[in-house]
């Protein structure tokens, strides 16, 4: 027999909306992180309450992974559709739990010779130890038992989930896994050939992008966090809503998206730090209220999360096609900071600094991310908050402004930015509003007062492109193949030029962090000297390769690009990658499921599967 693969392993539970797939797939990704592995989780769902095809991926691995993979090891199938679905992606190797009483399920129906049919009965033992509802916590038992891991590692993850419900709970589910693991052991003890073995234990954190991002607004001081709930961007709101009191916050579920950018406006107006967060069709009502934030010259911070669109699109997908929207959302011209964190780390970190910068330089900061980086789980080091400083910039208080008597809120600076007072500030009386104004703020015309209040608002952009980090390379400095993309194309690019490593390819990626200001002479400085240019993105035309044309006159050599609503695979941008390299590639190549499948027909499933339309 051959050597089990040790702690590299994928994972998919798959079934209807409303049967307890993310829940059951958290447990099995917290026992694995708790087991000393790395973890990667992602889900995929329609925007459906109840029915549909819901499925969960949870990567694990004894070095730290940052993507999904395409390949799949094994398969909790536990409708039909799960098996039609997916069948195809297993790996030889691997393996489909299921339950035959369900279930219909041969070799011959699916075409597949090369993997193990674990036929389970889980409505049955779920009968005898208290219903349906435990027809997950034995599939995780059985999972555990064929991947000869620790049980009572899920034993304790069981207990932390259920035990502010009651002991009972605890012990129904805690035997209903050992009934699972049981099964495993008595019927098909040694057959997979996948093992997850326990490590030396890791102070980790399982988190999504949405949950760094809150997090990261909260240490920065947010005290005011609006928002109607529009998916990707809704759990955001649940975060906040969930730590409202306990950090002394208002959180406001308001009518619309426009109520919620002027309500956060407001908020900040008088002096919280506000923050809003919605998608691509709830920033387009918002977009009025974003010009009045920025000629009022009130700090805002805003969360873009994006799915795929025109109008409502596809709700519970990943894109990457607003990056011109929010570059240019508004009437006229304004300075605005435009960032795309492209990791948990970044979303924590990045959400505090955009803080400071939207006060220290009285302008919206869009922070610019998708489904895949929000809602996926990344297995994280806990977040370091030492150092971490607020700055809020020429806010001024009753001791500045005790001996004050001719006060402008717009005086013209040499930075552009002008001492800013709120409301019942001693002598900091002035005029805010959507027009045109001079430095007090009352409303003007006049070409010189228009001349110099818009250059004063643009100023700022020289001493935040001083500011602002600059993008640097990933990877070998002299490499041929240089990577460029932005947000959260990065976790799979990173997980592709392992692979192309090991196929003695060399690559470096460069990362543009910071969309607006654009780092102009620092991308020209690295792209002119790069032999050859892969842009990366999730959209069809390329957004950030023509944002580099724009800027810096650089030409990208290969695009290669997805748009079908869900993220890049690291083995797919592998190959592209491959292929241009070996000179056998379209100047732009597309990556989307459906051509997959069709470029694959020789895999009678798969191309059974594209046929039906699934």
């Amino acid at each position: 027999m051959a050597d089990k693969i040790v702690n590299n392993f994928s994972w998919k539970v798959a079934g209807a909306a409303g049967d307890g797939i993310l829940s059951a797939g958290m447990l099995f990704a917290k026992t694995c992180m708790r087991g000393g592995l790395s973890v990667f989780a992602t889900a995929e769902y329609p925007s459906l309450i109840r029915g549909g095809h819901n499925h969960l991926d949870v990567r694990v691995a004894g070095k730290k992974v940052f993507a999904h993979t395409k390949h799949l090891d094994l398969l909790i199938a536990l409708n039909q559709d799960s098996v039609d679905y997916h069948a195809y992606k297993i790996v030889p190797g691997g393996g489909i739990i299921y339950d035959g009483d369900e279930v219909n399920i041969t070799h011959e129906s699916i075409c597949r010779k090369d993997i193990y049919l674990f036929n389970i009965p889980l409505k049955k033992i779920a009968n005898e130890h208290g219903g349906l509802i435990m027809r997950n916590t034995i599939a995780m038992g059985a999972t555990i038992g064929l991947l000869d891991f620790d049980l009572d590692l899920f034993n304790q993850v069981l207990a932390d989930r259920f035990g502010k419900k009651s002991s009972d709970i605890v012990s129904a589910n805690v035997k209903a896994a050992k009934a699972g693991y049981d099964f495993v052991k008595q019927h098909y003890e040694g057959l997979f050939d996948y093992r997850i073995e326990k490590r030396d234990c890791k102070d980790e954190i399982l988190v999504t992008g949405n949950e760094a991002i809150s997090a990261g607004a909260i240490k920065a001081g947010c005290k005011f966090y609006a928002a109607y709930p529009m998916t990707p961007a809704s759990s955001i709101l649940g975060f906040m809503a969930a730590n409202e009191k306990q950090f002394g916050m208002i959180v406001k579920h308001t009518e619309d998206e426009i109520a919620a950018i002027n309500m956060a406006i407001g908020a900040s107006f008088a002096g919280a730090r506000s923050m809003v967060g919605t998608s691509g069709g709830g920033f387009a009502l918002m977009v009025e209220a974003l010009g009045l934030a920025a000629i009022t010259e009130t700090p805002l911070v805003i969360v873009e999360a994006q799915r795929p669109g025109p109008a409502t699109g596809m709700a519970t997908h990943s894109g990457q096609a607003d990056l011109r929207f929010v570059l240019h959302a508004a009437t006229d011209e304004f300075p605005r900071i435009v960032v795309a964190p492209g990791d948990i780390n970044e979303c924590f970190y990045e959400t505090i600094k955009t803080f400071n910068l939207a006060e220290k330089y009285q302008i919206p900061v869009i922070i610019l991310t998708d489904k895949y980086l929000g809602e996926s789980y990344w297995s994280n080091e806990e977040f370091d908050t030492q150092g971490i400083t607020i700055d809020r910039g020429l806010l001024l208080t009753n001791e500045d402004m005790e001996n004050v008597s001719d006060y402008r809120r717009y005086k013209i600076t040499d930075s552009g930015v002008s001492p800013r007072t709120i409301p019942g500030v001693k002598n900091g009386m002035h005029v805010a509003s959507s027009y045109e104004h001079d430095e007090k703020g009352m409303e003007r015309e006049e070409e010189m007062v228009r001349v110099a209040m818009h250059n004063k608002r643009f100023r700022k952009l020289e001493f935040i492109e001083q500011e602002l980090e600059q993008p640097h390379l990933l990877g070998y400095q002299d490499a041929p193949v240089t990577i460029v993309a932005w947000g959260s194309t990065k976790g799979p690019i990173k997980e592709a030029m392992r692979i192309l490593q090991q196929e003695g390819i060399r690559s470096n990626y460069l990362q543009i962090l910071y969309l607006s200001p654009f780092p102009t002479e620092r991308v020209k400085e690295i792209l002119s000297s790069s032999k050859i240019i892969v842009d990366v993105e999730n959209n069809k035309t390329g957004q950030l390769a023509g944002l580099i044309k724009e800027h810096t006159g650089v030409d990208v050599n290969y695009k290669i690009l997805k748009y079908d609503g869900r993220a890049f695979t690291p083995e797919d941008l592998a190959i592209a990658i491959k292929n241009i390299v070996e000179k056998r590639a379209e100047k732009i190549i597309t990556i989307n499921g459906y051509q997959e499948a069709e470029a694959t027909a020789l895999d009678e499933v798969r191309m059974r599967t594209f046929k039906l339309g699934k």
